[in-house]
């Protein structure tokens, strides 16, 4: 006998499918010169992920009664510079990786400058999905603004340039927290205040509310990234098992040991909920987002 589907699984499933109709729409065709380089972008960007920042966006939106189409854009944009990252991190000088998303890495399948080109060039679209779409210039503006932000050298790029230059070193909780919080938490904070921002000019308190979720979920979804890294395998994974060990890296595992780091994911997750409190009912969407985070199995 069947299990009936959730309702939160049923908007998940519909809307990564949507999602991905969209941002293939928003990438440039394979067919555009230069064809290779859009190949590659296509192949880094689509068909793979959980799509978890795309699905805070619109959790976030719907929050707020935001337009479909400027939840989109912004989750595209999101999207594109995860993806982006991806690809940098995989590269020979950075985590030398060979699979992601269960498939051959993009400078595998390609080759090395053509990742790095595919990067910069996911990073650019990023950019440019936003200031196209038909947002207030005000709002877009600030969406740029808070992208920008997370993804730079005080956001997720800065988070890398620890992380490189932590490796064999043995890191103190709190130090390893403010890597993950540029490294991991910025992108994902990023998506649940630009869903919100599209539908309106946020509060201080709401702004506050949803800054304590996302910093909740960002941190939850690392420390359960190292407690997979150490218990699951590759194909699982859709990734290279066991390779922070390998590369002895700082990880919540390696420094709070695996049952400890499962009940700072367990925590997390409960801060995550405590924080959407006021708005009751209607954020059920990202308390299930942050069920899932916790929950998830690869």
């Amino acid at each position: 006998m069947s299990i009936p589907m959730s309702q939160f699984q049923a908007w998940m499933k519909s809307t990564q499918v949507e999602f991905e109709i969209a941002l293939a729409h928003l990438l440039p065709a394979s067919t555009r010169l230069p064809t290779r380089l859009h190949e590659a972008m296509r192949y880094a960007a689509l068909d793979g992920g959980k799509r978890v920042r795309p699905l805070l966006v619109f959790a976030a939106g719907r929050l707020f009664d935001a337009p479909i189409s400027l939840l989109t854009r912004a989750a595209a944009a999101l999207e594109m510079i995860h993806a982006y990252s991806l690809v940098h991190d995989d590269m020979p000088c950075m985590d030398d990786d060979a699979l992601r998303r269960g498939k051959p890495t993009v400078h595998v399948k390609y080759d090395e400058a053509t990742a790095l080109l595919v990067g910069d060039a996911l990073q650019a679209q990023a950019f440019l999905v936003l200031a196209e779409g038909d947002a207030s210039a005000e709002c877009k503006l600030s969406m740029l603004q808070l992208l920008a932000r997370a993804a730079g050298s005080t956001g997720m790029c800065g988070g890398q340039a620890i992380d490189l230059a932590s490796v064999g070193l043995a890191l103190k909780l709190d130090e390893l927290e403010q890597m993950h919080r540029l490294k991991t938490g910025a992108l994902l904070s990023a998506s649940v205040l630009m869903g919100a921002m599209s539908g309106k000019a946020l509060s201080d308190t709401e702004v506050s509310a949803l800054d304590a979720y996302s910093n909740a979920i960002g941190l939850a979804f690392q420390v359960v990234d190292d407690v997979l890294d150490a218990t699951a395998d590759s194909a699982t994974l859709g990734k290279t098992a066991g390779k922070d060990a390998v590369d002895n890296k700082p990880t919540y595992v390696s420094l709070l040991g695996l049952e400890a780091s499962c009940a700072l994911a367990e925590k997390l997750c409960h801060d995550a909920h405590q924080a959407l409190l006021p708005f009751g009912e209607k954020a059920q969407l990202l308390r299930d987002l942050a069920d899932l985070i916790v929950q998830r199995k690869a």
